[in-house]
């Protein structure tokens, strides 16, 4: 049974609780200290209003919205298979609250905006680099770096209190000789030392191709073993920064230009020669999340699909539908650029241009596919 039909039978609940994205999507979190910027960098991202009045703590509760994954081959696509409509994949962004010193210990709401962070899959830490004295700096001056240290400090210290409680627990089963507690006693004191010398855990050279470390590492759920990007809030694009700073994987906004492009038509941007840098950070965001995109396209729809890296056949068809990793049988797939010099997928498959893989093939970037069941 062709992949085709089984989504377009499930297409009216997931348009119905979706909006037409093809998954759950994934969670990215903007953090920062108060009055950086993230909450319009949010509203840019989304365009969704959100309160962004200058004081500290302005967002208590998260606000969340979905953003698209910009993706030039789903239109080209689109056109060549003259499709109803496109669905693009999606990345969902939450603004989380200022945090600031002592957050670790609760100061500021901190446990609450803590446990806002743990929810999600990576973080986006906005830092202010930008002077405009009627904007208030929580600390008084603009030190980016310094901003850096100090909410990666209070991720740390929230780690180092997790891995105490889970040490006391793996202690008594290393003491009683139970199987596998060594090993995970091992993976803890290796994340504690990066830890206790200020680097984030992220940064601790671990075997994840070894599923008992993977196992342990997800368990704990760290704060700051997940992705982490900077997005620096500059006054100018080419504003040189510190070496420190351009190390990290980062992205350049202007986040007071982002804003006022929600207010112009691109007609009126184009005139002005402005330019928002915003689809940068998206796909930084996908990427520093080990995702690709593989596609499919037909009369009804093209649409980007969103899987892990590395991913076999049978797993990537779970994007489409649980069933597709046991029901599995071949799929056939050609890369996008290929088809579209071809022209259709009818004379892809005509002139042998349709490759036919199984159960082991790991899927591309850009494959377009077609599962059989």
């Amino acid at each position: 049974m062709p992949a085709q039909w089984i989504y377009q039978c499930h297409s009216e609940r997931r348009e119905e609780s979706y909006n037409y994205f093809n998954f759950m999507p994934l969670k990215i979190g903007i953090v920062g200290l108060p009055n950086v910027g993230k909450s319009t960098l949010f509203k840019a991202l989304t365009k969704n209003p959100v309160d962004i009045q200058n004081y500290p703590f302005c967002t208590i509760e998260p606000n969340v919205g979905i953003v698209k994954v910009p993706d030039f081959r789903l239109e080209k696509l689109a056109e060549m298979s003259h499709s109803a409509k496109i669905i693009p994949t999606v990345i969902e962004f939450v603004d989380i609250a200022g945090l600031v010193k002592g957050a670790s210990v609760g100061e500021g709401l901190g446990n609450k905006f803590l446990s806002n962070i743990r929810e999600v899959d990576a973080i986006v830490q906005v830092v202010r680099a930008f002077e405009n004295d009627k904007i208030i700096h929580v600390h008084n001056k603009i030190d980016p770096d310094h901003d850096i240290e100090i909410i990666n400090m209070e991720l740390i210290l929230a780690d180092l209190e997790t891995i105490k409680k889970v040490e006391d627990r793996i202690g008594k089963d290393v003491r009683g000789k139970k199987k596998g507690a060594l090993e995970q006693m091992e993976v803890l004191e290796k994340i504690k030392k990066n830890l206790e010398e200020g680097k984030l855990a992220n940064e601790t050279i671990l075997d994840l191709s070894d599923e008992n470390t993977k196992i342990i590492v997800r368990e704990l759920s760290l704060l700051t073993m997940k992705p982490f990007l900077y997005a620096y809030n500059v006054s100018d694009i080419n504003q040189k920064l510190s070496p420190a700073l351009e190390n990290r994987a980062h992205v350049k906004l202007d986040i007071k230009i982002e804003e006022e492009l929600l207010e112009m038509s691109p007609e009126e941007a184009k005139e002005l020669g402005i330019k928002s840098n915003l689809d940068e950070l998206t796909i930084k965001a996908y990427e520093i999340l080990g995702l690709i995109t593989f596609l499919t396209t037909g009369e009804d729809e093209t649409r980007a699909w969103t899987i892990k890296k590395n991913s076999t056949a049978p797993i990537a068809g779970t994007a489409i539908h649980n069933d597709f990793k046991d029901k599995f049988i071949r799929a056939e797939i050609i890369q996008w650029d290929e088809l579209l010099k071809i022209g259709s997928w009818s004379k892809a498959r005509e002139i042998g241009k349709l490759r036919t893989e199984g159960k082991d093939y790991i899927v591309k970037d850009g494959d377009v596919i077609e599962f059989k069941i």
